[in-house]
């Protein structure tokens, strides 16, 4: 299918949309599943995205579904394995950038407050902030979900309507400048990223701006 999209449209972005679980063909991996069910289900990070016409890497990160809805402190700690394990092989085997294409915690998990989401938010973004320091291939992230105002009836418990989510809302406008800050000091002609140093470190890393 993918070369089929590359034949009609050849400058068409195409990504698989895969949860990023390790298969069979690096079963080294399998240890940053989040659940042994994780290698049953018929999907394989790596082998998948080496399929031909396919563009850029996709993982999603749902700790609270994938270990346990009791929120806790290991969930901060996988996401961040997660990530940095995903951001490896992206570079290592696949030669792409990875997106991490949809994050978040559900406010139904048992101990959810907007202080963990804030922690969760912030490890996400410091880990891919790692890889944009580096040069890596981390590429960007996009949480779930972004709601208005008055279409919260469509909530299925991960929403954030920024406006009624001020710290969380903050953690994101943060971390948009930062980027921001950095693609406008990045030299075009990096591969993922810029790898320059020396200011950069003040602006990816300052609690404010």
């Amino acid at each position: 299918m993918a070369v089929y999209v590359k034949s009609i449209d050849a400058k068409h972005l195409v990504e698989i949309g895969l949860e990023g679980f390790y298969g069979p063909s690096a079963p080294e991996r399998a240890q940053f599943n989040p659940n042994s069910y994780a290698t049953q289900v018929g999907t394989d990070f790596i082998r998948n995205h080496q399929a031909l016409g396919v563009d850029f890497a996709s993982v999603h990160i749902y700790p609270d579904s994938w270990i346990s809805q009791t929120i806790s402190d290991a969930h901060l700690q996988f996401t961040k394995s997660w990530m940095e394990a995903h951001i490896e092989d992206a570079e290592k085997y696949l030669n792409m950038p990875v997106l991490f294409s949809e994050f978040g915690v559900s406010s139904k998990d048992p101990g959810y407050n907007s202080s963990f989401r804030d922690k969760f938010f912030s490890t996400v973004y410091n880990t891919l902030l790692n890889s944009t320091k580096k040069g890596g291939s981390g590429a960007g992230s996009l949480f779930w979900q972004l709601f208005p105002e008055g279409t919260e009836y469509m909530n299925d418990d991960y929403a954030i309507v920024l406006s009624k989510s001020p710290s969380t809302s903050n953690i994101i406008s943060l971390h948009s400048t930062r980027l921001a800050i950095f693609d406008s000091l990045c030299s075009r002609k990096c591969k993922w990223g810029c790898k320059k140093k020396g200011g950069l470190d003040t602006f990816l890393y300052r609690d404010e701006l």
